[in-house]
């Protein structure tokens, strides 16, 4: 298993994670205005990477994965999303989850019996390995952020090879976190990796916003160009020194007493 990261001529770090075959692996990019607030990077496998960040003293976990293809043996298709289940199933509740990736799997546009985690707005057919993603949605009470918004096809397809067109990738939150969702959508033509096209989702927070404070000098030196101003001052600075009490004093304990 090979694992690394690489800072972006463009600012910015990529944490990256892949087999030594070359034929599985994951990654992530962070904008430079970001790099700041990751706490924490944890490669759990060449199929798996999650990445915490703190954004307004709240906790969130990105994860982005790879799922076994059509395919793999189904006993490692379970062992991933056993495992996958397990992981998310020990963050917890109060901290914000991201689940992102090629997921290898059709959900289909028909949501029965899944309406809570599909809202119906969705590309094809479903088959065995989009019922198993519904069905790990639903044990982890995650919506696929997908299935939210009603887009043209072509911003709904996430994977083209020559004529064949289908959704495989995918965006997860909790349900609760559903509300921050503001939009998921294809942008077409521009293709992150061969064959899949990139998949964006916009998210609002209630950050609190910092009240600056207008800045005012303690000493308003401006005032000195009023001439009058500037020849008060200049003789209750040489009245001061010069009184007797003063004259054993060194030049901090002068300023000391001059500001009192």
């Amino acid at each position: 298993m090979l694992a690394g990261f690489l800072e972006l001529k463009a600012g910015g770090i990529s944490f990256w994670i892949g087999g030594k075959d070359r034929s599985d692996g994951v990654g992530m990019f962070v904008a430079e205005k970001w790099v700041d607030s990751v706490v924490n990077v944890e490669r759990r496998s060449e199929r798996v990477l999650i990445l915490k960040m703190v954004l307004d003293n709240s906790l969130l976990n990105f994860l982005t994965v790879y799922a076994p293809h059509s395919g793999k043996p189904e006993e490692e298709k379970e062992i991933f999303w056993n495992e996958l289940f397990h992981l998310m199933s020990c963050i917890p509740q109060n901290e914000m989850v991201v689940l992102a990736g090629d997921m290898n799997g059709y959900v289909g546009s028909n949501n029965v019996g899944y309406d809570g985690m599909h809202s119906g707005y969705r590309f094809g057919a479903r088959n065995a390995d989009g019922s198993r993603i519904l069905e790990f949605a639903n044990g982890l009470n995650l919506v696929i952020c997908n299935t939210l918004f009603m887009k043209q096809e072509s911003k709904l397809v996430t994977y083209i090879a020559g004529s064949a067109k289908s959704t495989v990738n995918y965006i997860m939150v909790r349900r609760g976190d559903k509300v921050k969702v503001r939009s998921v959508k294809v942008i077409p033509n521009k293709k992150c990796v061969p064959k899949h096209t990139l998949l964006v989702m916009d998210m609002r927070f209630n950050t609190t916003k910092r009240r600056h404070k207008k800045f005012e000098p303690r000493v308003r030196v401006w005032k000195f160009k009023k001439e009058q101003t500037f020849e008060e001052y200049k003789s209750m600075v040489r009245d001061k020194v010069e009184e007797e009490e003063w004259k054993h004093l060194d030049v901090n304990e002068h300023w000391h007493e001059m500001k009192r």
